[in-house]
Parts: C-alpha cells; sequence; structure tokens
C-alpha cells in the first residue's frame, strides 16, 4: 500500500518485518477476542491481527487509508474501520456489554500522553493495552520514585493500571524516520485497585499540585491543600519533594485533602 505520510496526523508508519513479527507473537491474539487497532496507517499490523483474531476494529483518522485498508485486508476477516477521532471515540459502546478490547497502537507522539488517560477513563471495558510511544515516555511511565523520571505521569498511570515495558523499537523502523527511539509496552487495567482513591478529581489536582514545582518542597507545594501537621501525621515528612513518595502515600495525601478542605 503506498500512501505518503502526513505530519498534521503525526504519521510514522512502522515497515520492519522482524519488529512487525514481534509485535505479534508478543500481544498474541487469539480467535474470538475483541481488537481495536489504533491508527492501523498502511496496515503493518492489520493483517496479522485480523488473521489472527478473525475480527479487528480499527480507528483511523485519515480518511484517505480506508478503502486502501479495506482492499488489502478485508478479506482477511470481519474489519470494521472506524474514520473518527480516537480522543472522542467511545470504548465502552464499541466493546459492547460481553467482551472487554485488547487495543494495539503505534500512539502519535504529540497525543500519546492525552489519549493514554482517554483510554484509561473507559478501562472497565479494557483487558489491556499495546502500544508503541517514544521511549522517554515509557521511561517516564514505568519510572520508580526518587529518579528523575519520576513524576506525574508515573503516579497517575500507577493508579489506574500496571505498565510493563517490552522492548526498544529504533527509528529506522518507521517511515519516514523519526528523531527518537521508540518502546512497545503493555497497560493492565487494575481490576482491583492497588490503593484506595476516594476522589479521582482530588487525587489528580493533588498529584499535579505536588510535581508543579518539582524543586519544593511537599510544604510549600501542598500549601492550602494539606498542611504539614497533617503530612506528619501520615508519616510522611513535608520537608521531601514529590519524587520521593510512593503512589499510597499520594492516595494518603489526596485522603486528607478530602477530609480537611473546605464544603463546597
Amino acid at each position: 500500500m503506498t500512501h505518503r505520510p502526513r505530519k498534521r496526523f503525526g504519521q510514522n508508519f512502522l515497515q520492519d518485518a522482524a519488529v512487525i513479527r514481534r509485535i505479534l507473537d508478543t500481544i498474541h491474539p487469539l480467535p474470538g477476542e475483541h481488537l481495536l487497532e489504533i491508527g492501523p496507517g498502511r496496515g503493518a499490523l492489520t493483517g496479522g491481527l485480523l488473521t489472527a483474531a478473525g475480527r479487528l476494529d480499527a480507528v483511523e483518522l485519515d480518511r484517505d487509508l480506508i478503502a486502501p485498508l479495506t482492499r488489502s485486508f478485508g478479506h482477511l476477516g470481519e474489519l470494521h474501520i472506524h474514520n473518527a477521532d480516537i480522543l472522542k471515540f467511545d470504548l465502552c459502546a464499541l466493546a459492547g456489554t460481553e467482551t472487554r478490547l485488547r487495543i494495539v497502537g503505534n500512539l502519535p507522539y504529540n497525543i500519546s500522553t492525552p489519549l493514554m488517560f482517554h483510554l484509561l477513563e473507559q478501562s472497565g471495558c479494557i483487558e489491556d493495552m499495546h502500544l508503541m510511544l517514544q521511549k522517554e515516555v515509557v521511561d517516564r511511565m514505568s519510572a520508580v520514585p526518587g529518579t528523575k523520571a519520576y513524576g506525574r505521569l508515573t503516579v497517575m498511570l500507577r493508579a489506574l493500571a500496571s505498565v510493563t515495558p517490552l522492548f526498544e523499537i529504533g527509528p529506522e523502523s518507521f517511515k519516514p524516520v523519526p528523531k527518537v527511539v521508540s518502546s512497545f509496552v503493555r497497560l493492565s487495567p487494575h481490576r482491583k485497585p492497588p490503593v484506595q482513591i476516594e476522589d479521582l478529581q482530588v487525587f489528580r489536582e493533588l498529584v499535579t499540585t505536588a510535581f508543579s514545582h518539582r524543586r519544593k518542597t511537599l510544604r510549600n507545594a501542598l500549601r492550602g491543600i494539606v498542611s504539614a501537621d497533617a503530612m506528619q501525621a501520615l508519616g510522611i515528612d513535608p520537608g521531601v519533594r514529590a519524587e520521593r513518595l510512593e503512589l499510597e502515600e499520594f492516595a494518603n495525601l489526596a485522603r486528607m485533602a478530602c477530609k480537611t478542605r473546605p464544603p463546597a
């Protein structure tokens, strides 16, 4: 299939046969599973996914790719291509009530973070996600406390899903060749949350505020949200920075913020 990559869609098409085979082996799609491919592009993974599962939904924003994809792969199984913006797509309506989606995608770098949170907002409909992302993003997703990469993205994702980096993909595996290294990663939404979060919005705001000025101590970063005395009552040193805290400690601070904030 020939199609000129369009910069406005963030298109970098995967073309390395060995990498494609490794990705498909890692996902290991099975007959009857409900697969959703985000941004199939020229169809590097589409044929393999469709052949293995027997059916495939795909969301593609570039309307010029829909007819070529249908011609190239429609005979391999039940293929449904949705010309839509994945950031506005209702996953749960697609999944229905009987199955959870297995999601696969080479995510455009410019929307990768908001797209992951959009997907996880509908995590009840998702079994797992296998995504190609910029390596720097995956490093932040899987970082540990006390490291430079550890931040808001790490904490928020860890509250919602387990993150498993799988392998790196070099720039030469794509056309056009990007200026960054990519990583392939698995996200598995938690069926049982690892920590108790009473109010996700409060938790999100607290984590965002704590990391908004990384060099500030918690005492200063969270001033007016959680007092230093309240932090100490939780066993948290108000003199440390946000990057030192574990997920559970952020959850404890958020619960304390819920208790102490004035009623609306």
